[in-house]
């Protein structure tokens, strides 16, 4: 029906039935007796015709929240996606389970496109997925306009905001598209990685209307989260000795560069079989043990490449950035990054592509100085937009610039990683996030202690002192002449005052007379404008937005004049690993160690209690089955069923149909589709 105060087509039902429904169609489809935490809300709202704008971490099921309302909603829900590679898993995984959905994109031909977009116009499909791209053409928007719509769903919605890592200019158009329509209808917009000003720029650039937003937090208690400092050279040998150290675990490795992923591939289908020993196999088809994946590669190889992985016929991908947005590959047990990433953002989509069923997982970033130098090259060099002027060219490039300072934060920090990251999104991690030994429950090196630090107090004092001191104007003796008269200064002058910079400008601006000049003189410049970046991310300080940034107090400079003081930052240098948080793989300085993701886990789901041999057994004959089938049917093992429900599978040992829909995952398609070939060899076994 039509809300004639919005002219949106709405499909709104009582909200009590409406859950209940929700609830039906979930168990129905997908097998799960209840929501996840931010699930229910947002499907509530949509289907009570309200826009909605849902901030949920990789793994926490945003895609439910749209897939559920489109099967209960009249009409067709269109699913922007910016990524065509993946489109045909998505629509197989929906397919398996019953969900009728399918793709319009360039991979097909102009008959199979009108075919499909015949068929969405007569109702036998539910879910299209479109690129941004698409909702430019005229004949979708043909179609668009002589289709009952009832939702749009924005996949990776931070892609529309230019302060964001991912800016896509070929999102902008998407809110043009939404007002073109004839019958306005409800969005619902999702990303994994959005801080508050990005969140602010979703709403305004999609026009959403009054959206209830949901955050439901950032923090992912199954990852373990390293921080290794180390030289280039070493990189590409701790790899290759973590990869031949976890033989029955998928992972991703990405590098900065394209010539990097090929040589790194190259150099782990070397040296992977050698360090494992002769005869030692690769996998189950003894086949390469990591495969190259970037943009400059033909569209046939990167095809077949992401389609080694996502099939596990290849357990490591080595690629760069362009590898990995929206993939749904589960049971991925690590993820490495070879260089650092350009932002928390990336970094915290990236890794957060490990572990998405929930299982304990590890998260790897290896670095050293050049990788900032690299990134902050790129960032002064490699940025144009045909969309925008060049004052705001400028002002996205200085933007990345800040997103990069809070990276390098990231590595140097002393704190809990998990803290450092949810503190970046806006989110005061609770004091339960942490277990009853002080450290995090998901573990990370930096609550192991598996490093050196340095006293920076002094260094830190000086600075902030620098920040309140640069405010005012001084006479020939160092007195200050009349009240603040300044805004404050950006972090490359108060670097130079505290060095005693004879720089020109600086004894021009009377800078000189400034208290805190030359008080740092002694100290090098490189370590004096890290620990300014550091006391940036950690809130002592903030630097403004604009073309001239400017440092200031942030909420936490208070402490820096307390007497009991203290601020610590990162050595280079690191002790051996002294043990493993909960879900680690092994320390910083011992890549083989072997973890609780080595073959079956440290617990079975939802049951607890350590596996048996019997169980270790069912589970790698249950994942040889989803194997199996997986290649007679043409798909990823992981549509069939994720490791999650193989495991739920080995702790209730389903016999019958009912006792397997019980299994988590398990809904009436894949009931009727792979119910009794995986209950055969349950009863053997039991």
């Amino acid at each position: 029906m039509t809300d004639n105060a919005t002219g949106r087509t709405t499909g709104r039902t009582d909200q009590t039935t409406g859950h209940e429904a929700a609830l039906g169609a979930l168990k129905q489809y997908f097998g799960y007796d209840s929501f996840r935490p931010g699930q229910s809300g947002i499907v509530d709202a949509l289907l009570a015709g309200r826009d909605v704008l849902g901030v949920m971490p990789t793994g926490a099921g945003k895609s439910v929240c749209y897939q559920i309302p489109a099967m209960l909603l009249p009409g067709v829900t269109v699913v922007v996606s910016p990524l065509i590679s993946l489109m045909r898993d998505q629509v197989d995984g929906l397919n398996d389970a019953g969900i009728p959905a399918d793709f319009v994109n360039t991979t097909q031909s102009p008959d199979e496109q009108g075919m499909v977009l015949s068929q969405a116009a007569r109702g036998e499909v539910k879910l299209l997925y479109v690129a941004p791209e698409r909702l430019e053409t005229e004949r979708f928007r043909s179609f668009a306009a002589r289709t009952p719509i009832s939702l749009i769903a924005v996949d990776e919605a931070h892609c529309v905001s230019q302060w964001g890592q991912d800016f896509r200019s070929s999102y902008l158009g998407i809110g043009d598209f939404i007002a073109s329509l004839p019958s306005r209808p409800v969005v619902g917009a999702f990303t994994a990685t959005a801080t508050e000003r990005v969140r602010r720029d979703i709403v305004a650039m999609l026009g959403l209307r009054n959206p209830a937003v949901t955050v439901t937090g950032f923090d992912r208690e199954n990852l373990y989260f390293d921080v290794i400092k180390m030289e280039t050279k070493r990189k590409a040998a701790w790899v290759a000795r973590y990869v031949a150290d976890h033989p029955d675990e998928s992972g991703i490795v990405y590098c900065s560069t394209r010539k990097e992923t090929e040589a790194l591939a190259a150099t782990l289908n070397e040296a992977v079989p050698a360090l494992r020993g002769a005869g030692a196999g690769n996998g189950p088809d003894s086949g390469p043990v990591a495969v190259a994946y970037h943009g400059g590669m033909p569209a046939e190889a990167r095809g077949r490449a992401q389609r080694d992985f996502v099939t596990d016929a290849v357990p490591v991908v080595v690629a760069t950035n362009a590898f990995g947005m929206g993939i749904d590959k589960s049971n991925v047990r690590y993820v490495i990054h070879h260089n650092m990433p350009e932002s928390i953002e990336a970094y915290y989509q990236e890794a957060g592509r490990a572990g998405r069923d929930g299982l304990p997982s590890r998260c790897t970033l290896l670095w050293n100085e050049s990788d900032i130098v690299t990134r902050r090259r790129l960032l002064d060099s490699d940025y144009e937009n045909d969309r925008l002027t060049p004052e705001e060219q400028e002002a996205v490039r200085l933007s990345k610039r800040r997103l990069l300072d809070g990276m390098v934060g990231y590595c140097r920090t002393a704190d809990c990683l998990h803290m450092y990251m949810t503190r970046y999104f806006g989110e005061e991690t609770p004091a339960s996030a942490r277990g009853g030994d002080g450290k995090c429950k998901g573990g990370c090196t930096n609550c192991d202690s598996t490093f050196e630090t340095i006293d920076v107090t002094d260094v830190a004092r000086a600075i902030s002192r620098c920040v309140h001191d640069v405010m005012y104007d001084y006479d020939d003796a160092g007195r200050p002449t009349r009240a603040a008269v300044r805004q404050g200064l950006g972090s490359g002058k108060i670097v130079a005052i505290l060095r005693g910079s004879q720089a020109q400008d600086v004894l021009a601006r009377r800078l000189d007379r400034c208290p805190s000049y030359g008080r740092l003189r002694e100290t090098p410049e490189a370590r004096v404008r890290d620990i300014l970046s550091q006391m940036a991310t950690d809130g002592f300080l903030v630097i403004s937005e604009g073309r001239m940034p400017i440092v200031g107090f942030g909420r936490r400079a208070a402490e820096t004049v307390a007497p009991d003081f203290h601020y610590e930052i990162k050595r280079i240098e690191r002790k051996p690993a002294r043990g493993m948080g909960a879900g680690a793989r092994g320390g910083a300085g011992a890549p083989g160690s072997a973890g609780a993701s080595g073959t079956f886990g440290a617990a079975l789901a939802d049951g607890g209690g350590e596996p048996t041999e019997a169980d270790e057994a069912l589970f790698r004959k249950l994942r040889e089955l989803r194997l199996e089938i997986a290649r007679e049917a043409g798909k990823p093992p992981y549509i069939v069923f994720n490791d999650k429900a193989l495991r739920d599978m080995v702790r209730l040992r389903p016999t019958t149909d009912e006792q397997f829909l019980e299994v988590n995952g398990v809904g009436e398609s894949k009931l009727k589709l792979y119910g009794e070939r995986f209950m055969a060899v349950i009863a053997t076994e039991s």
